[in-house]
């Protein structure tokens, strides 16, 4: 064999070993496409595929992660937002494309915009200073992404000069994939290890972390209710804590999820104490409640104009309603916003006051589109007990302060 026949040989195995080969099934399950993703070994590459299909909003049903010796096998069950398969030939040929290749971290494009990081202590009205604050300097708003978890926030603004339409400043970010980094925001603030002053749902995610000796492997456990996303928010602070995901088997049944996790950290070894184990628990908790949606679902659709996110935070405000999570973005010169409110104290907001908020920034513009469960069985109540607005308030109310007094140890039960 010729010398040029040898390279062009290796060059062949070389991007063999390199390019993952992708493979998108609609025959072998009946109810959902099965994505196939096998590729060597290396970190972050899980997290860069459930990245690709959770940017796509697609529900991802079941996925199995195998990894033999150097080299991973990737499995995942998909739908649409709708439960059915993928039919879209756009869509599935950018999901080949975007899995092909070892390009790590896909991103938006911000060019010529100033990317602003919030962090520190949550509070009502804050949002509503910080996008008065950039009205006040002439800054526009072009896409923003807010997150709170026990007491704390995280927000990753970009702006433009409202005046030349360009930034101020240039702003390099090493990460610039706004979920994952809004992810590594909370984290570096310490949000895990804090505690909620309220916690409304019992419904708190379970997380176990088992050493297997003989194989030494960490098992990671997490039972929660399913929902958009959740893989990636938890592959996402596995990988950022520096752990190998070496095998996972991932199911949901109903509006539950049930994921597995093999771990090692990347030098090999599995997770050596005690206090490491709690702190990944503390983590995970953290990862899955983070993008948990408390509150009513307000989208605002409107032309986008100066100080308008001024504006409507600043209602959210003056009504008493906080933002426990947003999507702000612009398209075509009109703004799309979505908005998670509660109460001040993080309770379902009255949906009188919603309907008041929805009156002064415009029905047409401000619809609600979900309401918690708690809202619906609160409106029950009151239409079978004949209960007041203020009697309800004022029940609410008395329960709380003889939760506090019992949990003081001053009463002996507050049922």
């Amino acid at each position: 064999m010729e010398w040029s026949a040898c390279l062009d040989e290796y060059e062949k195995l070389v991007y063999r070993m390199t390019t993952p080969r992708v493979v998108i099934d609609n025959a072998v399950c009946p109810t959902a496409t099965l994505v196939k993703v096998d590729s060597a070994r290396k970190h972050g590459m899980l997290l860069h595929a459930v990245q690709v299909l959770t940017d796509l909003n697609l529900s991802i049903k079941k996925a199995y992660i195998s990894s033999d010796g150097r080299w991973f096998m990737d499995v995942f069950h998909v739908t649409d937002l709708n439960g059915n398969k993928l039919t879209d030939a756009s869509v599935i040929d950018y999901i080949e494309q975007s899995l092909g290749t070892i390009h790590y971290g896909r991103t938006h494009d911000f060019s010529g915009l100033t990317a602003l990081e919030l962090t520190g202590t949550d509070r009502i009205g804050l949002l509503s200073e910080v996008f008065a604050v950039l009205a006040d300097l002439q800054c526009d708003v072009v896409e923003a992404k807010v997150w709170t978890h026990n007491g704390r926030i995280a927000s990753l603004i970009h702006v433009k000069d409202c005046n030349s339409g360009s930034a101020k400043t240039s702003v390099s970010m090493a990460v610039t994939h706004t979920e994952r980094r809004l992810h590594q925001m909370m984290f570096a603030d310490r949000d895990y290890e804090r505690k909620p002053i309220f916690r409304l749902s019992a419904d708190s995610p379970v997380v176990t972390v088992q050493n297997w000796v003989e194989r030494d492997y960490s098992v990671v456990n997490v039972q929660c209710k399913d929902r958009m996303k959740l893989l990636f928010d938890v592959v996402c602070t596995l990988t950022d804590m520096e752990y190998v995901v070496f095998h996972a088997t991932i199911n949901t049944a109903g509006d539950r999820a049930y994921l597995e996790f093999y771990i090692k950290h990347t030098d090999g070894t599995p997770i050596s104490s005690e206090p490491e184990r709690q702190r990944v628990i503390q983590c995970l908790q953290a990862a899955v409640e983070r993008r948990a949606s408390e509150g009513v679902r307000l989208e605002l659709c409107t032309p986008d104009r100066q100080g308008l996110l001024a504006d409507v935070t600043r209602t959210f405000r003056e009504n008493g309603l906080n933002v426990t999570r947003a999507e702000i973005s612009t398209s075509s010169e009109m703004a799309v916003n979505v908005f998670y409110v509660t109460d001040a104290i993080g309770n379902p907001a009255d949906p009188r006051i919603i309907d008041s908020v929805r009156q002064k920034i415009g029905l047409s513009n401000l619809k609600v589109k979900e309401l918690p469960p708690l809202v619906y069985h609160q409106e029950a109540q009151r239409e079978e007990q004949g209960l007041g607005v203020a009697g309800t308030v004022l029940l609410s109310l008395g329960d709380l302060v003889r939760r506090n007094l019992y949990n003081l140890g001053l009463i002996r039960s507050y049922s």
